[in-house]
């Protein structure tokens, strides 16, 4: 049975939180603080972290920068927060975050959500458990290897989330192919789509970035109008 940690000020956000994911099977342990949830994480490394970025004691933000960069934990974050601009949504997964639900929310949605997250984590650590390597792939200035998950531009690694790499690593597999959102969002998401859901965006505007930040002179991925996105 999983284990996640439900990092939310509110008293009875929390406990509806911690109720539905019991429902679903889960072990629901609740924060209250953002240094409450840092304590928590000192001693035991929950499945998944299911936080709000407005956080007494420490903001989300912070935690999700101790989480990534500080203890290099590589646990799964999703953010619940009513903050729904793009701008919010970009940032957090420019720090590491996996997914992001805004506020309000619907339980069954929080359940896929998090399904989804886990699944594609397991999924991920037994594609990579006793298989052999597979061929590293190359385009332009771009290195990905599948073995070790990492991805160079011009030699710099970068550092991308589990749903960036795995966006990166379709397109990559079939740089000729057009996506389309849905595509791509069932391939890395391993779940229906719903058409009104900005994920997929959210994840190639970031790699966009953060390749740009290596090299800046070249296009990687091309946005094909009214159908998804390619290699460029």
């Amino acid at each position: 049975m999983e284990r996640i940690l439900v990092i939310e000020d509110d008293a009875d956000i929390n406990r509806l939180l911690c109720r539905i994911l019991g429902n679903g099977g889960y072990t629901a342990t609740p924060a209250f603080s953002g240094t409450e949830a840092q304590l928590r994480l000192e001693r035991e490394v929950p499945d998944l972290i299911l936080m709000d970025l407005m956080l007494p004691g420490m903001s989300g933000e912070e935690l999700l920068g101790f989480i990534r960069n500080e203890r290099k934990l590589k646990v799964p974050v999703i953010i619940l927060s009513a903050k729904a601009g793009l701008e919010d949504k970009v940032g957090t997964m420019m720090m590491g975050a996996d997914d992001y639900i805004t506020k309000p929310f619907e339980p069954e949605e929080v359940l896929v959500r998090v399904l989804a997250v886990l699944r594609r984590c397991r999924s991920t650590a037994a594609g990579t458990d006793g298989m052999e390597q597979e061929e590293i792939l190359e385009f332009k200035k771009l290195s990905l290897n599948p073995f070790s998950r990492t991805v160079t531009v011009d030699g710099q690694e970068i550092s991308l989330t589990n749903s960036e790499y795995d966006i990166l690593h379709v397109l990559m597999e079939q740089p000729d192919k057009v996506f389309s959102r849905e595509a791509l969002y069932e391939k890395v998401w391993k779940n229906g789509y719903y058409g009104e859901d900005n994920t997929v965006n959210v994840h190639v505007s970031n790699l966009r970035k953060k390749i740009a930040a290596r090299d800046k002179e070249e296009e990687y991925i091309k946005t094909v109008w009214g159908i998804g996105f390619k290699m460029a």
